[in-house]
This record gives structure tokens, sequence and C-alpha cells, in this order.
């Protein structure tokens, strides 16, 4: 007796309708902490934004550029698929980037920064988290490129 033909796609373990999954293990926690640090540095700008802004504008315009790639890089992640994993790529290396420069820049001049920001001395204030996370995040997603949900029967 012939198996029965299904037409219809379905959620796969590696994702929903051919997105392969990077919420999976490892990933989970990953997009867990992404979205603690996007809800705290949202919150944290918009506070120093409408109160401080005036104290410290570059500092608190940091802020707000750290929670824009929080939440993005969260976004991504949720999302899956290749073009969402290359552009959380793309955006871990930025948050790097951003991270390593803010960080040396605040250790070097402390007086440039009158108010700390997200990534200030590498992120101190939050336990290191910003220049950890970006390097955790890069190293999950080179390890799921390539995964491909299984192909669905016609």
């Amino acid at each position: 007796m012939a198996e029965p033909v299904t037409t219809k796609k379905t959620a796969t373990a590696t994702g929903t309708a051919g997105r392969s999954k990077l919420v999976a293990g490892p990933g989970v926690l990953l997009v867990w902490v992404y979205g603690v640090m996007s809800v705290g540095a949202v919150s944290r700008s918009v506070y120093e934004i409408l109160v401080r802004f005036d104290t410290a504008p570059l500092a608190h315009s940091l802020s707000a550029v750290a929670a824009v790639v929080y939440a993005f890089i969260t976004y991504t992640l949720v999302r899956g698929g290749e073009r969402a994993r290359r552009a959380a790529l793309v955006c871990c290396a930025a948050e790097l980037a951003g991270v390593l420069i803010v960080g040396t820049w605040t250790v070097w001049d402390p007086s440039a920064f009158p108010d700390s920001t997200v990534w200030s001395e590498y992120g101190m204030g939050y336990l290191f988290i910003p220049v950890l996370l970006p390097v955790t995040g890069m190293l999950w997603l080179r390890r799921s490129r390539g995964q491909q949900p299984p192909a669905v029967a016609p």
C-alpha cells in the first residue's frame, strides 16, 4: 500500500516552512540574553534621552544605538533563515566593533563620556556581557550555517 502524499508544508525540527531555525539548543539562551539586553538598553536609552540628554549626548546616543542593535539581533535570531543568520552575523560583528571602540575610548579618555554607555569599559557595568555576547553570537551563527531543513515530500 502506498503512503499518502502530502502537499502541505509542515513545521520541521529545524524550522517552519523551509526556514532554518536559529533558536535551538544554545540559541535559545542566546535569544533570551539578547532579549534581556534589548529591554535593558532600550529602557536606559529612552530614560537618558528624555531626562539627561544634554549632559552627555554622545553617550546617550550610543546607548540608543546599542539598543537598536540588540533588538535587531534578537529579531533576526527569532526569525531564522539564511538571510536572517547573515544579517545577525554582520550585526554581531558591528556590535563587537562598537564595544571594542567605545570600551577602549572610555578607558583612554574617560572625560569624553561624562555618563557611561552600555558599552563603556567593555560593558563592565553589565558584567562584561556586551563584549562576550557578540563573540558568542558569532560562534553560534557560524555553527548554525548551512543547517537546512529536511525536504518535505511532495
